[in-house]
């Protein structure tokens, strides 16, 4: 894999350098936006770590232009920890954001995730089959789920289910269209039968079942996958 290290301060370009040679990855180094793009244009690169603030171009403008043509994963570096610039950052294209000064191991772990997802992915959201909200991705020709870059094991069962509702994301659905949906045939009290499988789908999906950020039950009603 071939990494791109994008920053105005040599030493930092550098260090990271170290750390992502050791993973086994291959580096090719830039000092601003310009010289990124010519990499760019030069090389195969499968992820960039990009630094906001750098003479010439900036990381925000490097990045905006990146996005034009290339859907690659890109990581920005700042010494900002205001929320304003994440949400600009990520805003703009950017898949991940880590503020200086940074563990190199958590760098190194995101880097491997968003790797992951890529190679995994591809430009899974221009393929039909893929369907994703937040960091949960089903994707339908593999049948297969995964969850901030994690393969998820579902039974059959579970993965209709979770199929529907992502297909869906924000759509509520009753128990007794989730039932005649999967099952294929008339709901007669199936509310004990769905909400079984939504428990083991949560407890598999979710950091904590009990405060789920995907799976959501609204009251009265039936579920939905919530729409990140």
């Amino acid at each position: 894999m071939n990494i791109l290290v994008c920053d105005d301060q040599q030493e930092i370009v550098e260090a990271i350098e170290i750390y992502l040679k050791n993973e086994g990855y291959e580096i090719f180094k830039a000092y601003d936006g310009h010289e990124a793009l010519e990499v760019l244009d030069k090389e195969t690169i499968h992820l960039i770590i990009m630094d906001v603030m750098m003479p010439r171009m900036d990381g925000i403008r490097a990045t905006l232009k990146i996005r034009e043509s290339r859907n690659i994963p890109v990581i920005m570096l700042s010494a900002k920890s205001e929320d304003t610039d994440k949400i600009m950052g990520l805003n703009i294209g950017a898949d991940d954001y880590v503020t200086k000064p940074f563990n190199p191991l958590e760098l190194i772990a995101r880097v491997k995730s968003q790797l992951r997802r890529y190679t995994k992915l591809g430009s899974a959201e221009s393929r039909e089959h893929v369907f994703q909200t937040g960091e949960l991705v089903v994707d339908d020709e593999r049948k297969e789920v995964t969850v901030d870059g994690e393969t998820v094991r579902m039974t059959p069962v579970e993965y209709k289910i979770l199929l529907l509702l992502t297909k869906n994301a924000g759509r509520v659905f009753s128990i007794e269209q989730i039932y005649e949906q999967v099952w294929n045939e008339p709901a007669y009290s199936p509310e004990n039968t769905v909400a079984v499988h939504v428990r083991r789908i949560r407890e598999k999906i979710e950091i904590n079942p009990k405060e789920p950020k995907y799976l959501k039950v609204v009251w009265g009603i039936g579920y939905k996958i919530e729409k990140i």
